[in-house]
């Protein structure tokens, strides 16, 4: 394993790297290679900061199944009762002669479509429709949420987007916490995980990773160092920064059904919930793109049908040599992935900070890291 992530920093096809692989109660595995700062010439540490973006949903996700657990949300129910602005959301149904065609929309939006990304919310870089109807209203093609239009009726596609976000909103108006907050009283405390946050206290900045631009070319631009803004809202779909050894945590927590050591965060059968499909027959993962610089064109397994359950990505068959069937995985857009597998009784979780997402030289580091971890790893 050190072999396979040393090589790819010594070859240049990634500036640096840390990893961590584990059981339900131990580490088995911790490498760092390469360096956070390639400018300053700081080495890549296990406790470097890095910026996990959409590693951030599944966490938002175990916090509103903890409020679900307790009656204050339902799965079901419409989410504008409690979000009202989510109930007036238009279906965009493309252009006529330049103009975008919107209709109400005659499903209503449910805790359940939004943490499946069945709602019809998108991110822009995934929607040239989407896309088209910010910049033709002078918006930025960044800016996504329940402000803005579905791209299809809640329920019938699988589509990536902001769900989540408003997963967060829904949060923080039941708890009466913002989600900062309610991440550190309800999750990151309880696991110990001290290294997670939405502002990266001051003292800590020098343990952020640079951010890294693949350039046209295939070098690496490495974005100048300083320090983060600060944010007073906070995005449930993206927001946090953590570590490898704060994220393991999280995903050791899963692997012993809502509980690390002592402490359970969430019941058994909320979690076996949350990690089935929960999609019926609609296929997830594979993501098609119309803003290159943020994500390359993704689909984690050619020729695989995957699923989606309550905040992952589900593989139904076994990824040969590597993860078994019922794997859950997710990944943030500078390239940081994770994955556990229940079967095996194991987690991982590789972090780099390269754009765009699903960068060739990441994935095949990610690749070539879970087949030595499965040629490694004894049968459970």
């Amino acid at each position: 394993m050190d072999a396979v992530l040393r090589g790819a920093v010594e070859r240049g096809e990634i500036p640096g790297v840390v990893a961590m692989v584990a059981t339900p109660d131990a580490v088995v595995y911790r490498g760092a290679f390469g360096k956070r700062d390639v400018s300053q010439g700081v080495a890549m540490t296990e406790d470097t900061i890095f910026r996990i973006f959409s590693m951030t949903k599944p966490v938002t996700s175990v916090a509103a199944m903890q409020l679900v657990e307790q009656g204050k949300l339902s799965l079901d129910d419409p989410v504008k009762k409690i979000l009202p602005a989510v109930g007036s959301a238009k279906v965009l149904e493309g252009f006529r002669d330049g103009e975008p065609q919107l209709r109400p929309a005659t499903t209503d939006i449910t805790l359940r479509h939004l943490l499946t990304h069945t709602s019809g919310y998108a991110y822009a870089f995934l929607s040239q429709d989407l896309h088209d109807y910010l910049v033709k209203r002078g918006l930025p093609p960044s800016m996504t949420g329940d402000d803005g239009p579905l791209i299809f009726e809640p329920g019938t596609k699988w589509w990536y987007g902001s769900s989540t976000d408003t997963v967060g909103r829904l949060v923080e108006t039941v708890s009466g916490l913002s989600l900062e907050e309610y991440f550190h009283r309800n999750i990151f405390q309880p696991l110990g995980m001290t290294d997670s946050f939405f502002n990266v206290p001051a003292n800590d900045y020098p343990r952020i990773a640079t951010l890294h631009q693949r350039q046209a070319n295939g070098s690496l631009h490495e974005n100048p160092r300083r320090p983060p803004a600060p944010m007073s809202t906070f995005s449930g779909g993206g927001g946090l920064s953590s570590t490898a050894g704060d994220y393991t945590k999280f995903m050791q927590m899963l692997l012993q059904h809502g509980k690390l050591g002592n402490v359970r965060i969430l019941q058994p059968e909320t979690v076996a919930m949350m990690t089935r499909n929960q999609i019926g027959d609609l296929e997830a993962g594979r993501l098609k793109v119309v803003m290159p610089q943020i994500s390359n064109e993704v689909d984690f397994h050619p020729g695989i049908t995957h699923k989606f359950g309550f905040g992952f990505l589900i593989n139904p068959v076994a990824y040969e040599g590597r993860r078994a069937a019922g794997s859950l995985s997710w990944a943030g857009v500078a390239n940081t992935y994770f994955w556990i597998d229940p079967e095996r009784k194991l987690c991982a979780v590789l972090m780099m900070q390269i754009m765009p997402f699903f960068d060739k030289n990441a994935v095949t580091v990610l690749r070539d890291f879970e087949r030595t971890v499965y040629a490694t790893a004894p049968a459970r």
